[in-house]
């Protein structure tokens, strides 16, 4: 029997002086907030709708990871899919409470919501959904939607630690089987009615899809780095095999390519038709520094992971991996600012308003951070007595050979999973 991975090559990590870092984010961006809020709130509104759709998509991110996990029944994701869990629970309330600056603010934000003497074709298309009442009815059933769907794969996953047996498992494949019906649904419609509604007139078949492929991406490169903190402080180290890292490497390349692919369907789409309530959307953000960050978009958010993750061993280099996640949540915050500050900067991008951005999501990142240290170290930092939690370290069952005597024999050679090469 092979060891599951070689742990002699792990340096300790000391996280002592990190551990007032989410209070920090919480105080200075929310000072930054408050200003922004004072100076200029419409501009504060934007910025705030850009950092809430920014850490939805973390969350969003990690309960497909979830559905996924149980779904394709995996053994290899099993040691991660618990802090996955907590990510993903953190909707509800908190995601739900800082969407509420969202609802208060809507006329900041939304054009639709001011009345507008003149018959709209385009608004009364999208009836009853764009409304005032629609608006907070809708918001609040999606958020009860993810509750119900967070709140019952935790507490499933979590009696599993307890009890052990085959109920909660099937209880969170149930949960999965429904449960990614509606998150397909609660996405669209979500990114429908808080970012893309900011241009109601505009439309897209492919925005939810583009939105859910940027939103598994940023979950993929979060959870790689939490995985590989949890290892080098021990946490994960006995439950983890070289595959862990290799598969989620694998499948950040993967989306990446997804979502240049997801992109670049809408804009071929669109160009393609040639119908003036389409292309203007492309044509704003072709103005001035906007046709920057598009070219940073294709070339930062697509061709530099692409490269940077074509070697297989790189996928296992944890200073190189932490810079590719760090790039990729900048990449990923220039995306969402491509499809919200055009609308009140047609000339390019706001440089002056990056602070307010960075205000926003970092008082939201830290409020998040905050709570989910709470929830994770509340329970196991793994399922426990998950079925497959043997197989994700490496280790398969002997399979019974049939001797010549008719005796059933367990063979002692251990079917590995194979070795990507040294992860340091």
């Amino acid at each position: 029997m092979s060891s599951p991975k070689n742990t002699a090559k792990l340096p300790p990590l000391d996280l002592s002086m990190w551990r007032p870092v989410p209070a920090i984010l919480m105080v200075v961006g929310g000072i930054m907030a408050l200003i922004g809020f004072f100076v200029n709130r419409t501009q504060f509104a934007h910025c705030w709708v850009l950092a809430f759709m920014f850490c939805l998509s973390i969350c969003l991110g990690c309960l497909f990871l979830v559905m996924a996990h149980h779904l394709f029944d995996a053994g290899w994701s099993v040691p991660m899919r618990r802090f996955n869990e907590q990510i993903a629970s953190l909707i509800f309330p908190w995601l739900a409470v800082l969407w509420i600056p969202v609802g208060l603010l809507r006329v900041h934000i939304y054009d639709w919501m001011i009345q507008k003497p003149p018959f709209d074709e385009a608004l009364a298309a999208k009836q009853p959904l764009f409304t005032q009442a629609g608006f907070w009815i809708i918001s609040a059933i999606l958020f009860l939607v993810w509750w119900v769907l967070t709140s019952g794969l935790r507490r499933w996953s979590i009696r599993q630690d307890t009890t052990g047996g085959s109920l909660p498992t099937y209880k969170m494949r149930v949960y999965s089987y429904w449960g990614i019906f509606a998150f397909a649904a609660t996405l669209t419609i979500g990114v429908f009615l808080w970012m893309k509604a900011m241009q109601y007139h505009w439309f897209s078949t492919m925005y939810g899809v583009y939105y859910f492929a940027g939103s598994v991406w940023m979950a993929l490169a979060l959870g790689y780095v939490i995985t590989m903190i949890l290892d080098r402080k021990g946490v994960l180290t006995d439950v983890l095999h070289e595959h862990q890292y290799y598969f989620t490497g694998s499948l950040l390349f993967a989306f990446t390519v997804f979502y240049a692919y997801a992109h670049f369907a809408q804009y071929f789409i669109i160009w393609n038709g040639n119908l003036p309530e389409e292309t203007f959307w492309y044509v704003i953000r072709e103005q001035g520094s906007w046709f920057a960050i598009g070219m940073i978009i294709i070339f930062g958010h697509f061709l530099v992971p692409f490269l940077g993750l074509l070697r297989i061993d790189v996928k296992s280099v944890f200073p190189y991996m932490t810079l590719m996640a760090a790039w990729v949540w900048l990449m990923h915050y220039f995306d969402i600012a491509f499809n919200v500050h055009p609308i009140l900067h047609k000339d390019g991008f706001p440089w002056q308003w990056m602070w307010l951005d960075f205000g926003c999501i970092a008082f939201m990142l830290g409020l998040l951070t905050n709570r989910f240290l709470a929830r994770f170290n509340a329970a196991a930092p793994f399922p426990l007595k998950d079925p497959r939690l043997v197989e994700a370290m490496g280790h398969y069952h002997p399979v019974p050979t049939q001797l010549s005597g008719g005796e059933l024999d367990q063979t002692d050679e251990m079917r590995a999973a194979p070795d990507h090469g040294n992860k340091h």
